[in-house]
């Protein structure tokens, strides 16, 4: 399978580079599909390549030292992940899984070292990503640290609605399976606070759910629950 420059070239981890690098490129990348619940690789393997997320969502989780899972990111089309070289690692951090039906394009992870080097302009934009993932994971340390659990889980469902809403009639609609255990493994709580927070969300208008559905349906109201002070 042969990608086509014109599918990538406006993702935010390709753009401004030079068509004929692109393309150079998008020669050495390997296209791959991955169905839902499909496993990209699992936490502690050899890192062997790293991966751009074209179609889909994954999800990547982690197992603590005392055996509890953490969903740790969602990677949204677009996102660089398994960058285990840039973090100075020999292994992946954590395990991803397909959320959905997927396509993914990945390198050797052998090339890092040539691909950031060779590519400036590409080098810009992944340390702009990876920092943009500092950046998220300091809010949600922020978050867990000094906020109630209610506010918490606000904040995460607003962003899964920014970052993989659907506008649909009645309100903007995940559009990916996500259970209230992977809401409350994002906002380190437990399943039972977050399905009562959001049944008393759906009571009020908030939001709908559904078996590993959900929808937001007044992001206003969501959000003064996020930010009273705003």
């Amino acid at each position: 399978m042969v990608i086509d420059i014109s599918h990538v070239r406006n993702l935010p981890l390709f753009r401004h580079m030079e068509p004929a690098a692109l393309t150079r490129l998008m020669a050495r990348a390997t296209p791959q599909r991955f169905p839902q619940g499909a496993i990209v690789f699992e936490q502690g393997a050899e890192a062997v390549a790293f991966y751009v997320l074209l179609h889909g969502r994954l999800k990547v989780s982690q197992v603590t030292a005392d055996g509890q899972q953490v969903m740790v990111r969602v990677v949204h089309p677009g996102d660089l992940f398994g960058f285990a070289r840039a973090l100075t690692r020999n292994d992946y951090p954590g395990t991803a899984k397909a959320a959905m039906d997927s396509l993914v394009i990945s390198w050797p992870m052998t090339d890092w070292d040539a691909v950031v080097e060779g590519h400036p302009r590409l080098a810009m934009n992944a340390m702009q990503a990876i920092g943009q993932r500092l950046d998220e994971a300091h809010t949600r340390l922020r978050e867990m640290s000094t906020q109630e659990v209610e506010r918490r889980v606000a904040h995460a469902v607003l962003r899964l609605a920014e970052k993989a809403g659907c506008v649909e009639e009645a309100g903007t609609r995940i559009d990916f399976p996500i259970s209230r255990q992977d809401i409350a493994e994002m906002t380190g709580t437990t399943l039972h606070t977050v399905s009562r927070l959001l049944s008393a969300w759906e009571s009020r208008g908030l939001v709908e759910g559904g078996r590993q559905k959900l929808m937001v349906t007044d992001a206003e109201g969501l959000a003064r629950i996020a930010d009273p002070e705003d």
